[in-house]
C-alpha cells in the first residue's frame, strides 16, 4: 500500500503542474513569444531532466552511473519522451540486476 505522504506529494506535484502548464496558456494564448523567449522554453525540458539526474552523478551506485550514461547517450538521439521512458526502464532493470 502506498504511504499517505507520498500519494499526497505526487498529487501535489500533478496539481501544481497542471496549474503551471494552464496558467501559462492562459496569460500567453493572445501574445506572440519572441525567438529568444521561444529558445528558453523550448530549452526547459532538458534543464529539468538534467536536475533531476545531475544527484546521480555522486551517488556511487554503478546501476545508477551506468544508467546516466546510458540516458546521456539516448539524449543525444532522441527527443525527451522517449529518452525520460528509456531512462525509468534502464535504471529499474539495472537496479534490480546489480547491487548497491
Amino acid at each position: 500500500m502506498i504511504d499517505m505522504t507520498t500519494l499526497v506529494t505526487i498529487l501535489g506535484m500533478a496539481v501544481v503542474t497542471y496549474l503551471t502548464r494552464a496558467l501559462g496558456f492562459v496569460l500567453l494564448r493572445k501574445r506572440t513569444l519572441g525567438p529568444q523567449l521561444s529558445q528558453v522554453l523550448n530549452a526547459a525540458p532538458g534543464c529539468v531532466l538534467i536536475a533531476v539526474i545531475a544527484p546521480k552523478f555522486v551517488s556511487g551506485h554503478p546501476a545508477d552511473l551506468i544508467a546516466l550514461a546510458l540516458t546521456g547517450y539516448a539524449a543525444s538521439r532522441y527527443s525527451i519522451l522517449p529518452v525520460v521512458l528509456f531512462a525509468i526502464v534502464v535504471t529499474a532493470a539495472l537496479r534490480a540486476a546489480l547491487p548497491t
